[in-house]
């Protein structure tokens, strides 16, 4: 992880992705995926980011693209880290089954867009 120092109380999107190094569809893809991600929103309705969101996203990051645990997995484990409950080894096996990066970003991709889709057939 960087060592970042935060100087700011609220990020936009925009700044949050520079910070991490992530895109912001995959940042709003994690919203979705991960209930402790949910940034609160200004009257104009865009996301801000605290230093705790940055820090949560540091750690799924770590988790899907540099151990290699697929979204599901990754839930898990920090389900059981935020609630302080160590993670039995059988499901730590389970879910440590490596994903190359570039599979898992583009499964996270098809995921959001298939979800782009439904909601814009729903609208039309």
């Amino acid at each position: 992880m960087k060592d970042f120092e935060f100087k700011k109380l609220y990020y936009s999107i925009s700044e949050v992705s520079r910070i991490t190094g992530l895109e912001q569809h995959v940042l709003r893809y994690w919203e979705s995926q991960f209930p402790e991600l949910n940034p609160a929103k200004n009257r104009a309705g865009n996301r801000i980011y605290t230093n705790k969101d940055i820090s949560l996203i540091f750690e799924i990051k770590r988790l899907v693209r540099e151990e290699g645990f697929t979204i599901e997995g990754a839930k898990k484990v920090l389900g059981a880290k935020l609630a302080g409950v160590p993670l039995p080894l059988a499901d730590a096996e389970e879910v440590e089954a490596p994903v190359g990066d570039l599979k898992e970003t583009l499964l996270e991709v098809r995921s959001f867009l298939n979800e782009l889709v439904e909601k814009l057939a729903g609208k039309g």
